[in-house]
This record gives structure tokens, C-alpha cells and sequence, in this order.
């Protein structure tokens, strides 16, 4: 039997994402700005090299910051709705 999850009520889950897109635009700016000080860095260090060098270092080094937060975000939504408490778990009834 499935529990009912509280992200099912319609007021949970707006205040649920709206904290989550909240989250998200924190990190979107944190982002930008490592993004922009590995740029500084790399070229006080590297000098001139091909643009693909700075393009391909900011794309992924982005998408990879973009990506962790946005994962972790979602983990940070389900835990904390109480999400992940609805979830039901067979093993438990196997335990002695």
C-alpha cells in the first residue's frame, strides 16, 4: 500500500518548489560567479589560448555545478516535504 505523499496536496508542493527554484537561482548566480573567477584565473595563469579552451573549461564547469545543485535540490525537496517518509518499504516487514 502507498502511503499519500505530502507533495500531493497542492499548497505543499507550491511552497515545495517554490523553495527549490529559489535554491536553484542562488546557485545559478553562484555559478556564474565561479565560472567567471575560474575564467580570470585561467587566463592570469595560462595566457592566450585557443577561445575553445575558456569556452569548453566555463561550459563544464557550469553544467557540472548546475547539475550537483540541482540534484541535491531535489533531495532537499523530498526530505524535506516528507516525501521520502511515504514511500513504502516491503523490507520492513521482513525484519524478526
Amino acid at each position: 500500500m502507498a502511503y499519500k505523499s505530502p507533495l500531493d496536496d497542492p499548497r505543499n508542493a507550491a511552497f515545495a518548489w517554490a523553495r527549490y527554484k529559489r535554491l536553484m537561482r542562488f546557485m545559478f548566480g553562484a555559478t556564474v560567479a565561479v565560472v567567471a573567477i575560474a575564467m580570470a584565473l585561467l587566463y592570469k595563469q595560462v595566457g592566450l589560448v585557443s577561445v575553445h579552451f575558456f569556452i569548453a573549461t566555463g561550459l563544464g564547469i557550469g553544467f557540472s555545478m548546475l547539475l550537483m545543485s540541482a540534484l541535491m535540490g531535489l533531495v532537499f525537496l523530498s526530505s524535506g516535504t516528507g516525501h521520502d517518509e511515504s514511500v513504502e518499504n516491503s523490507l520492513d516487514e521482513l525484519d524478526p
